[in-house]
């Protein structure tokens, strides 16, 4: 017999009369707070300036968002555009998809631009950046606690979750909670990035690419453990083989740069911008 179980919430969203406010934004723009607050402290002792993390995010974010959003409508499109389906459901993020992949790309794509424009270097904005995205990931995934969802097979286990109204129609019971095992999982990749990168002076985009790496590890195990639906190759997960390919490209990058260290503090800023910022 089971003696304990993490309880689910018994709301989802908060009604302030006639605003909805949705748990499950609550926890992703908590998670985008905090890692915007570790990014800059990292980026100033870097050698950057204050404000200029919130400068790019300002790109990164809204790109990243969508990114998340396009990845999960475009790798699970039956659940969105089949028969009884409805395809205006593909907007509601506040139900839960955001592909982390998806958001990592386009999000790159956005700091891309934010960082040309504000004269400053993607590799080391980077690394600054990526313990506070693991923990900004921690935290969204309380926001799959609170929609009830990404669990794993039930388990008659002491930390199992009570699922008591899943979003995919799963019957109410005890579950492995996936979820929190990725959340941890996170918090230890934001404190091992930390503490590799004081001890080895990581630059270039090497801490950046630990990170993912790292990530990828405890995803890929999540994903094993995980029965929402999803698409299948070969008998794995879709997010398995993208965890796998992510995985041997961040690997390879640190292998291919691995006797490059940290830039000089002066070294964190474009010298021209080319016209698309101020020159540095």
């Amino acid at each position: 017999m089971t003696v304990a179980s993490i309880p689910s919430p018994p709301f989802s969203a908060l009604h302030l009369g006639p605003l909805t406010v949705h748990m499950y934004a609550i926890a992703i723009l908590t998670g985008i707070a905090l890692a915007l607050w570790l990014g800059d402290r990292r980026w100033i002792a870097r050698g950057g300036r204050p404000g200029e993390v919130v400068n790019v995010a300002i790109w990164a974010v809204p790109f990243g968002i969508v990114g998340g959003r396009l990845y999960h409508v475009i790798s699970d499109p039956e659940l969105y555009f089949t028969a009884g389906r409805d395809p205006w459901k593909a907007f509601a993020i506040w139900d839960g998809g955001l592909g982390i992949w998806g958001a990592v790309a386009l999000g790159g794509v956005g700091a891309w631009i934010g960082c040309r424009r504000h004269g400053i270097k993607l590799p080391p904005f980077g690394d600054a950046i990526a313990p506070g995205i693991a923990i900004g990931q921690a935290v969204g995934r309380l926001g799959n606690w609170f929609n009830q969802e990404l669990f794993g097979a039930p388990a008659n286990l002491p930390w199992a979750v009570n699922i008591t109204d899943a979003s995919d129609g799963s019957p109410p019971g005890l579950y492995q909670p996936t979820f929190a095992y990725e959340l941890i999982w996170d918090l230890g990749v934001a404190g091992v990035v930390i503490w590799a990168d004081r001890r080895w002076r990581l630059g270039h985009g090497r801490a950046f690419a630990l990170y993912v790496a790292l990530y990828t590890v405890g995803r890929a195990w999540v994903e094993s453990l995980r029965i929402d639906h999803a698409n299948h190759i070969l008998g794995l997960r879709l997010n398995d083989w993208t965890s796998l390919l992510v995985f041997l490209g961040a690997v390879g990058y640190l292998i291919a740069t691995r006797h490059r260290t940290r830039e000089d503090p002066d070294d964190v800023h474009l010298v021209d911008t080319v016209g698309l910022g101020t020159a540095r």
